[in-house]
Order: structure tokens, then C-alpha cells, then sequence
């Protein structure tokens, strides 16, 4: 039967963007050097022409020039191009990714939106407005036991801070704080201990005839 009908071939793949501009830069990179070349020769032909003088042969080698030259502005004009496709596909390139992009933005803001409903079909907002209002109720009550908790007992309840200090300003009046002093402080002081006497100077004195007689005559008075 394959004899017959034959068998299909498989069909080569399609050249993608990179493809094209891997293979154009390719191209580019050839054109380039063959315009090395040619600069080359260019350079070789102008250092025979300076060496000549003016006749038929510096004039041959001027036309050798010119058709160099020539055909290193055919190439160059050509590496242009080739630039300009490679900068066109590039962009292309760029402006698929892009694109790429954002679809894949999309799909994901979609499936987030999905999954967002999906949950949110189990959240019930009445029932979060109920737990709420709860919370505050148990609230007040908590803050209601704190204020009974915290009750004075046996204080009058139509005390006035005005009557209070009036009351403490009169108090001071009676006790005349600051001045009569209580008895323990009005007693006497004591008595200060006598100066000792004081310490000699270190001076000498000679010893006078007065001095010297009472000395002798201290001890007899002891005995």
C-alpha cells in the first residue's frame, strides 16, 4: 500500500521571527567582511598611488579605485538593509512578547477572579454584621462589670468638690498648719558640750622668773 499511495512526508517547520533575524545577522556578518576587504585593498591601492608619480599607471591604479570603492558602497548599502530588516523583526519580536504579555495577565486576573467568587460564596455578610454587633454587645457588658466591680461603697453619692475644698481650706484654718509648732519641738535645746581647749601652736616660749617660781612652788602647795 505504501508502494502504492506513497507516504507523506513530514513537513519541516515553519521559521519562526528569531529564525529570520539569527539568519539575517548571519548575512550581516558576511557583508561586513567583505567590506574589511575591500577597505584593505583600498588602503593598499592608496599607499602605491602616493609612491607614483602622475602618468598612465597611477591612473589605472586610480581606476582600481573607483570600482573598490564601489563595491564598498554596494556593500555597505546592503549591510543597511539588512540592519533595517533585523531592527524590524526585532521589534516584531518585541511587540508579540508584549502581547504574550498580557494575555498571560489576563488569564491570571481571570482565574484570581474566579477563585475570589468561589470563596466568596461561602462568606455569609450577614452573619459577619451579626458577629460584629456581638462583639460590641459583650464589649459593654465587660465594660459594665469593670464600673460594678469597681464601685465605692458607703460614700455619699451628693459629695461636691467645691464643699470638699472649702472643708479642707477650713481644716487648715483649725490645725494653723505652718504656724504653731507641736511641744516636742517648742522644749529646749540641749546644751552644747563645752569647747575643748586648744591645741598648742608649736611655738616655744622662754620661761620668764615669774613662771619659774610658781612652778617650784605648785608642788608644795600640793603636799
Amino acid at each position: 500500500m505504501n508502494r502504492i499511495f506513497g507516504v507523506s512526508k513530514n513537513k519541516a517547520p515553519k521559521p519562526t521571527l528569531n529564525d529570520a533575524i539569527t539568519s539575517t545577522e548571519g548575512r550581516m556578518s558576511s557583508v561586513e567582511v567583505k567590506i574589511k576587504e575591500l577597505e584593505a585593498r583600498l588602503v593598499g591601492i592608496r599607499d602605491r598611488m602616493q609612491k607614483m608619480r602622475d602618468g598612465p599607471g597611477k591612473n589605472v591604479l586610480k581606476q582600481q579605485a573607483l570600482k573598490v570603492l564601489q563595491q564598498k558602497k554596494q556593500y555597505e548599502a546592503q549591510r543597511d538593509q539588512l540592519m533595517q530588516q533585523s531592527f524590524n523583526m526585532e521589534s516584531a519580536v518585541f511587540a508579540m512578547d508584549n502581547v504574550k504579555n498580557t494575555m498571560s495577565t489576563m488569564q491570571a486576573m481571570q482565574d484570581a477572579n474566579k477563585a475570589m467568587k468561589k470563596q466568596y460564596k461561602n462568606v455569609d455578610i450577614d452573619k459577619i454584621y451579626d458577629i460584629q454587633d456581638e462583639m460590641a454587645d459583650l464589649m459593654d457588658q465587660a465594660n459594665e462589670v469593670q464600673e460594678l466591680m469597681g464601685r465605692s461603697y458607703n460614700m455619699p453619692d451628693d459629695l461636691d468638690e467645691d464643699d470638699l475644698e472649702a472643708e479642707l481650706d477650713a481644716l487648715g484654718d483649725d490645725l494653723n498648719f505652718g504656724e504653731e509648732m507641736p511641744s516636742y519641738l517648742n522644749d529646749a535645746e540641749p546644751a552644747m558640750p563645752e569647747l575643748l581647749p586648744e591645741a598648742p601652736d608649736g611655738s616655744f616660749r622662754q620661761p620668764t622668773e615669774n613662771t619659774a617660781e610658781s612652778a617650784r612652788a605648785e608642788p608644795a602647795v600640793r603636799m
